[in-house]
């Protein structure tokens, strides 16, 4: 964090985000206050929490991009999670509790994917000599008589005879090894003998609502059945990922995987709480509403800061960073309870993407809709070419269909770019070698069903 400075942070974001500075701005503000944290001494560093934020409008317009986004960038255990799924807890809804423990479950799985690449070189050397050993078992040299009743010229003779075995057996060994190494084998056949658990699951718990507790007795029961070895005929590149995998895990120290993990968590997690619009519900008496308030009382001392017991440990949820984002059409943030408002003191609300927003997200970006589609035929040997006129026609497409139909942002381009190349994409293997040039005539002519529908929509009261 500290070659990023808030304005690197907005920079970075920009890459793949269009427009939204003032959300830019908050989210890079609050994850530089961090690492300015991070160097306070101890006293000062623990009195001082993350300022929780919340993003506020329509849907497709970059509020879940922006969280994701900036939890790559720094590296930070991050995990989305959709509000509506806790206000039915007890029956398909889940423990709020589980968004943390998700959290540390992820963080387990970065931390765990960093020490992997680590050791890779190690685990892969590790591999290859298990691979030789499989292909050409190293021989073992005759043990002497133990009654030493062998005369000492049969032994120099014997020996001497297992040193030119041995010798040419290592020729023969580095041979392989070089061609393993060369990737010459990749494509042969071998029988191994893999570990299979025995365990099949916590099917026979039914009724269990929990999702958590399910998931710990899997764990519990896993350990305790014995694993059976299974033959398997796999291709030389399989066994050698089998085996590189193997032995990182043997490699890697899982406690200290799962302390850095809790540290991770309870000092950079970030958790995207989404649709919390939806649980802005305060009405009293029977109805859903019931369970709204209900859950936002449950997600209040989470985000309070509270210890929650996982299967690592106990996590302490004082310092995690949570993003809420909700459209917020039929309620308000102010539906919330006053409690839970208090906690999320930065608000920023997002701006409805504009028609030249569209032609900025079709080309701009490093991952524009655009780059992927002409990568995607590329593939089959067929070359797109979108020309400007085009790139403005898709654009007032999916403006005016945001307009007339339901707004779902930016999402309206990728239905209206498949229903522009779904011929092409039909039928591309006929066309392998063709360059296709998607002008405004194209557009108009692929789309005018679509057009049409729009038109007709201005006139249904």
């Amino acid at each position: 964090m500290d070659h990023y400075t808030p304005k690197e942070i907005v920079r970075e974001l920009d890459r793949f985000i269009i427009g939204q500075n003032e959300a830019k701005r908050s989210v890079a503000i609050a994850l530089r206050n961090r690492y300015r944290r991070s160097k306070l001494d101890e006293n000062l560093k623990n009195e001082i929490t993350p300022k929780n934020i919340i993003l506020m409008g329509p849907t497709g317009v970059g509020k879940t991009e922006i969280a994701r986004r900036l939890a790559k960038l720094v590296n930070a255990p991050f995990i989305k999670i959709e509000a509506t799924k806790f206000t039915e807890v007890g029956y398909v809804g889940r423990d709020v509790e589980g968004m943390v423990r998700d959290l540390v479950e992820a963080a387990i799985r970065m931390i765990k994917n960093q020490k992997t690449e680590n050791v890779r070189d190690k685990a892969a050397e590790a591999a290859e000599i298990k691979l030789l050993d499989i292909l050409l078992p190293s021989k073992k040299r005759k043990s002497i008589n133990p009654l030493g009743m062998l005369l000492q010229a049969e032994q120099e003779t014997n020996e001497n005879e297992e040193e030119t075995v041995d010798d040419s057996m290592a020729a023969t060994r580095e041979k392989l090894r070089q061609r393993l190494r060369d990737k010459k084998l990749e494509q042969n056949i071998i029988e191994i003998e893999i570990e299979e658990s025995r365990a099949t699951g916590v099917g026979f718990l039914p009724g269990l609502g929990n999702e958590d507790m399910l998931i710990q007795i899997q764990d519990m029961f896993g350990g305790l059945f014995p694993k059976k070895k299974k033959k398997k005929r796999l291709t030389i590149a399989e066994v050698r990922k089998l085996f590189e995998q193997d032995e990182a895990q043997k490699l890697i120290d899982m406690d200290e995987v799962i302390d850095e993990s809790i540290y991770a968590v309870e000092q950079r997690g970030i958790i995207f709480l989404d649709e919390i619009d939806k649980i802005a519900g305060r009405e009293m008496g029977a109805g859903p509403d019931v369970s709204r308030e209900g859950v936002q009382r449950d997600i209040l001392p989470i985000v309070e800061g509270t210890t929650v017991v996982t299967k690592y440990g106990p996590v302490k949820t004082d310092y995690i960073l949570f993003i809420a984002a909700g459209a917020f059409h039929v309620s308000k943030v102010s539906d919330l309870i006053p409690e839970l408002q208090g906690r999320f003191p930065i608000r920023v609300e997002l701006k409805s993407l504009s028609e030249q927003d569209f032609r900025q997200i079709l080309t701009q970006p490093e991952n524009a809709i655009i780059k992927q589609q002409t990568a995607l035929m590329k593939t089959e040997g067929v070359d797109l070419e979108f020309t400007a006129d085009a790139v403005d026609e898709i654009a007032r497409i999916a403006y005016i269909t945001n307009q007339t139909r339901e707004n779902i942002g930016a999402r309206r381009l990728h239905t209206v770019m498949e229903k522009l190349v779904e011929d092409i994409s039909y039928d591309a293997d006929e066309k392998n070698g063709q360059l296709i040039s998607i002008d405004a005539v194209f557009v108009r002519v692929s789309l005018k069903s679509m057009v049409k529908e729009n038109d007709l929509n201005r006139y249904i009261l």
